[in-house]
């Protein structure tokens, strides 16, 4: 039987996305491979194959025929930094060979000196140029040559097919063929795709860094409490959920785990951006690689490895920087036609100087002032050749296949540091163009948890809220945590009631000290014909406001009410506000009743209300709102937003809900402030804009100058290096745009 398995391996040695093109198209076809994706900004191989029938190892020798490296992400590092000092080697190598081949060449170009002339000359330039072109350059060679075969070209084809032609025009001559010698020029062309590689690698790598940076925040060791009592340090990695690790002040938290002793102050920024510590008492989940600043807490680990948040927000990371963009797809597109046009315009600027050479030389003539270089007077196939040479060089595609991947990555990379998680590159094209944001309301605007907003009595609310919390210390509901918790944070102490019983669905009886105590809805008072009159206008009117009201009585007489509510978050309306200043219309979807729904809104500024909804009807709204011809993203956190979220244009998430909701979300934001929305449309916008500049650029650089064939081929190497080098510096600006 067949076993299907998925694998991720690091590539060595791609230049562009021809080359990635190559690779996949390459593994693509292999007996037993259901498929392949390379991520070429990421340098990564994902094969599903048979595991059974086709071994790693066959994939491995077909990548490498193909001119390129696989290894294993454990020696990804290794295998970059291996790969970053051979080019550098090279690339010293070639200049030590080739600065006196240009020295030679500008001092009879400029100033019309000749060190050497004759057979004497030519042979110079050829032995010093094979050493450059086909040995130092045999990487290129080979992937030239396998192209010609296969007729499958990249970035290096063009670059091996240059310097071919150049270094031909040596053996022309050799066979008695009055041309001029291009040969030195052959030289340079490799010698400079050598500069273009070093710095594309050591800027790419600069862009990748926001992974690199993501896996170090990790803690490397624990320690670890033993059954015995013993304390021992362990590496992260062999650590087992049910651990139990002591985690002292100023020390990262290993893992994600829950507190079961102890209390802290919690840096996590890490995970949501936020600079203000978040203080922690046990029973509250930790995240690992936050830092504990202030107490010695001993934590229970709930997960581990992939599990991870830490480790989750890699891989989300890692699969967004992997997809493509719509826009990127037209740019695919055209690269994978790039270089056959390419190499056409080449032939047909041969064959035109050599049928026409006088209107050539008619045409050039106009430019001649400006391009010393071009030497009007050279014969027919001298002019061809160096026409269609300049072609080749200055026109590989690599800059378009940087232009979009290069600034997702980093544009993802800074999302990630602020918290916001990019699940796939659509997303990042969409947000952009947005119309209208759809809400949901408890846990998204509202913090989703009750909390005890005020308290009506006729006794002291002190000790009213001390007879009230000791009763409900027992209870697991909610409501009744609300009401404890607003206790703790008054320093109140709770007596421990006796004969406690809980009414399902009604409220809770017992005795506080000598006093017996009822707590219930209005409706159980009313079943208990509880006179209400006293409180009756503020219970009509917190009902009225959607909120939960609870009556307290004190030896049968109702001695107040607790009011409870859902808190809207603190930012809730700040972010409406932005939202609405980016000209954006804002909609709320709730399963709550009308008067809570509508107070909620009204509070924080939302400009439409739909309520008392089932899961289906906000699916349905999302698709009535598409079909009016608007673009829609979905703001939410529980089981219930998951198939709107899908169907949204754009789900955005919110990290403290539920796994399916963030599982369904295109976006998800960690701490779940919806000033994460804004961020999110700001940083969309910024990376957007950055890949239209780098696709201005690479095609101003690849198409305008490289069909004029003017340039001389050395300085057209040197420009086609730069536009490279140029897009990626580009996409490095995204990380200093300001989305806060």
């Amino acid at each position: 039987m067949s076993k299907n398995i998925k694998e991720v391996y690091h590539i060595t040695g791609m230049s562009c996305t021809s080359c990635a093109a190559n690779i996949e198209k390459t593994v693509s076809g292999l007996l037993n491979v259901t498929e392949a994706k390379v991520n070429f900004a990421d340098k990564k191989l994902i094969v599903e194959y048979d595991s059974k029938n086709l071994k790693s190892q066959q994939i491995f020798n077909a990548v490498k025929e193909k001119g390129f490296e696989l290894s294993t992400l454990q020696d990804a590092a290794d295998q970059d930094e291996k790969h970053l000092k051979k080019e550098l080697n090279r690339l010293i190598a070639a200049w030590a060979i080739t600065i006196p081949l240009s020295i030679k060449m500008l001092l009879h170009m400029i100033w019309g000196i000749h060190l050497l002339t004759g057979l004497p000359s030519l042979l110079f330039d050829m032995v010093l140029s094979f050493v450059v072109i086909f040995i130092i350059g045999y990487p290129v060679v080979k992937i030239t040559v396998n192209s010609l075969v296969t007729f499958n070209f990249n970035m290096d084809s063009l670059i091996g097919i240059g310097a071919f032609a150049s270094f031909l025009s040596g053996v022309f001559i050799l066979f008695g063929i009055d041309i001029d010698s291009f040969v030195s020029i052959g030289a340079m062309i490799m010698s400079i795709n050598f500069i273009g590689n070093y710095l594309k690698l050591m800027a790419t790598g600069r862009a990748g860094k926001a992974i690199k940076e993501l896996l170090e925040l990790g803690a490397k060791t624990a320690f670890v409490i033993l059954e015995s009592g013993e304390i021992r340090e362990k590496a992260v990695e062999v650590l087992k959920i049910g651990d139990i690790v002591l985690v002292k002040p100023g020390e990262k938290i290993p893992v994600d785990g829950i507190i079961i002793d102890g209390s802290s102050s919690i840096d996590e920024s890490i995970a949501t951006g936020e600079s203000v510590p978040v203080d922690k008492s046990v029973g509250d989940s930790v995240i690992g690689g936050t830092i504990n600043h202030v107490g010695v807490i001993k934590v229970k680990i709930e997960k581990i490895g992939s599990e991870t948040f830490l480790s989750r927000i890699v891989q989300m990371v890692q699969d967004a920087q992997g997809t493509k963009v719509p826009i990127q797809a037209f740019a695919d597109k055209v690269t994978s036609i790039f270089v056959p046009t390419i190499l056409i315009i080449s032939l047909i600027t041969l064959v035109f100087w050599l049928i026409f050479p006088d209107k050539g030389i008619k045409i050039i003539s106009l430019f001649s002032e400006f391009l010393p270089w071009i030497d009007t007077a050279r014969d027919p196939l001298s002019m061809a050749l160096f026409a269609s040479i300049a072609s080749l060089v200055i026109a590989c595609p690599c800059a378009l296949g940087l232009a979009t991947p290069t600034a997702l990555m980093v544009g993802m990379g800074k999302g990630a540091k602020s918290g916001i998680l990019i699940r796939n590159g659509e997303s990042i094209q969409t947000a952009k163009s947005l119309d209208v944001i759809v809400f949901d309301k408890t846990g998204t605007i509202t913090m989703g948890k009750p909390k005890l907003d005020r308290i009506y009595s006729n006794i002291s609310e002190e000790k009213f809220l001390e007879i009230a919390a000791s009763i409900e210390q027992h209870s697991e509901h909610p409501l009744a945590k609300a009401v404890t918790d607003e206790a703790k944070v008054r320093g109140l102490s709770l007596l421990e009631p006796r004969e406690f019983k809980a009414v399902v669905g009604k409220g809770l009886t017992g005795y506080v000290g000598s006093d017996f105590v009822v707590i219930g809805s209005v409706s159980y008072l009313n079943e208990l014909s509880v006179d209400t009159s006293e409180f009756n206008s503020v219970i009509s009117e917190n009902l009225d406001l959607g909120k939960t009201v609870v009556g307290v009585l004190v030896n049968d007489s109702l001695s107040g009410i607790i009011v409870i509510s859902d808190q809207v978050k603190t930012d809730s309306a700040e972010a409406i506000k932005a939202l609405h200043e980016m000209g954006l219309t804002t909609v709320m979807l709730t399963g709550d009743n009308y008067k809570a729904a509508q107070s909620i809104a009204k509070s924080v500024g939302i400009d439409r209300v739909e309520a008392e909804l089932m899961p289906d009807k906000k699916i349905e709204i999302v698709k009535q709102l598409q079909e009016s011809g608007k673009t829609v993203a979905m703001v939410g956190d529980g089981i219930n937003d998951a198939p709107a979220l899908k169907q949204a244009n754009v789900g955005i998430a919110l990290g403290t809900g539920t796994d399916i909701a963030i599982e369904s979300g295109d976006i998800t934001l960690v701490n779940g402030s919806l000033m994460g929305v804004v961020k999110s449309i700001k940083l969309s916008k910024g990376t957007f804009f950055k890949i239209k500049q780098n696709l201005f650029w690479a095609f101003f650089y690849n198409v305008i100058l490289a069909v004029t064939g003017l340039l001389h081929p050395a300085i057209a190497e040197i420009a086609m290096a730069l536009s490279s080098i140029n897009v990626v510096l580009n996409s490095l600006r995204l990380k200093n745009i300001r989305i806060d």
